[in-house]
């Protein structure tokens, strides 16, 4: 049978039960293989009861030691409860000074007393004690990856400067700089907001009229990787150009913005024949006029153009790739989009092309023969 002891408003915090009349400490930590939460208890005493219910800091700091016990056990693995039961005394009946010094040799989740509002500095100091007087019960996990963003940051040696993390906050990078960009202006102290637009403006002027084609080789939403690339590099120079205090990654995260705007937009549009050439466009090289194409791919399907619909016979074709592509599909290439647009007479840099098609059945069954 088991008995709820005591417990925080917050419910992550760990719990204090009673279990077959024995008092536990229970916490949720980890997943199993199932992705579903796993819970752990080891036993505790009157004693740590009763500093856990009055002390915040100490319950709170009793969790974070715990925690990485939790992550030992994995899935399936049972939680090492004699060295659970060796943190109980050190850290919830030790003066202040010896919990600093016993948290000098013990593994623990710093992110998890960042979240409940310890102070960074006095933690990053070795003064644990210190740092939690200012704990709350509530937690706050995007304090908690902000700091892990700068850790990591600083250990490439990237150091963000005001502006630098203004422009990431209104780009939503500063905590995740693989989160697709957008404007998030709110997210910006308003004292630096004039100069964030004004790099932003830097960045728009930089690749006006440019875009970012679509590759339906790749799939429906998949975009020209070459022309990412361009706009990405003519961005990134202006915006260094102008504004050379930035670092790297406030200028990615700018470029990174213009790129995707732009991307969306070439995927929300119809795809479209931006290559035609001028004149009837049923004419296909060598003036020889066609009034139907056919497309078909390696699984028989097929999809037929006609001179007389109100489409483009390259915006047809395109648009058949963007279906059919796939990683098993593999009868597209550059090559067909050229035959759609000029006929055989585009392909002829290539070598000789059979226009006549039981002919180029019966040369391909000689070939295979041969």
């Amino acid at each position: 049978m088991r008995d709820i002891v005591f417990t925080r408003a917050s419910g992550w915090i760990p719990n204090v039960i009673r279990e077959d009349g024995e008092l536990k400490l229970m916490l949720g930590a980890g997943a199993d293989a199932n992705h579903a939460p796993r819970t752990f208890t080891f036993p505790i005493g009157e004693a740590h009861l009763a500093v856990i219910r009055e002390d915040l800091a100490r319950h709170l700091l009793l969790w974070s030691a715990v925690i990485p016990l939790c992550d030992a056990a994995g899935t399936r693995g049972r939680l090492d409860e004699d060295a659970a039961v060796a943190l109980l005394d050190p850290i919830l009946l030790s003066a202040p000074a010896d919990v600093d010094a016993f948290f000098r040799h013990i593994r623990w989740d710093r992110g998890q007393l960042i979240a409940h509002r310890a102070d960074i500095d006095l933690l990053e100091r070795g003064q644990v004690c210190a740092a939690m007087r200012a704990a709350t019960e509530t937690s706050n996990r995007k304090r908690a990856q902000e700091y892990d963003a700068n850790r990591r940051r600083a250990e490439r040696g990237t150091v963000l400067g005001p502006l630098d993390a203004a422009l990431l906050r209104y780009t939503g990078q500063y905590v995740h700089g693989a989160t697709v960009p957008r404007r998030m202006p709110d997210a910006v102290d308003p004292a630096l907001l004039t100069e964030v637009m004004r790099v932003i403006a830097t960045a728009e002027q930089a690749c006006a009229g440019m875009r970012i084609g679509r590759d339906p080789r790749r799939g429906k939403r998949a975009t020209d990787k070459r022309d990412w690339e361009r706009m990405a590099a003519t961005v990134d120079a202006a915006v260094r150009r102008a504004h050379p205090g930035l670092v790297d990654d406030a200028v990615r995260t700018v470029s990174f913005l213009m790129c995707s705007e732009a991307a969306d937009r070439s995927r929300s549009a119809p795809m479209e024949d931006d290559e035609e050439p001028a004149g009837d466009r049923s004419d296909f090289g060598g003036g020889a006029r066609k009034t139907l194409l056919s497309f078909t791919d390696d699984k028989g399907v097929e999809k037929e153009w006609r001179a007389d619909g109100p489409r483009t016979a390259t915006a047809v074709f395109w648009e058949f790739v963007e279906d059919r592509s796939a990683g098993d599909n593999e009868v597209f290439t550059t090559l067909v989009s050229a035959f759609v647009r000029g006929g055989c007479a585009a392909l002829d840099q290539h070598g000789s092309w059979i226009a006549d098609a039981a002919e180029f059945e019966r040369a391909r069954r000689r070939r295979d023969a041969d």
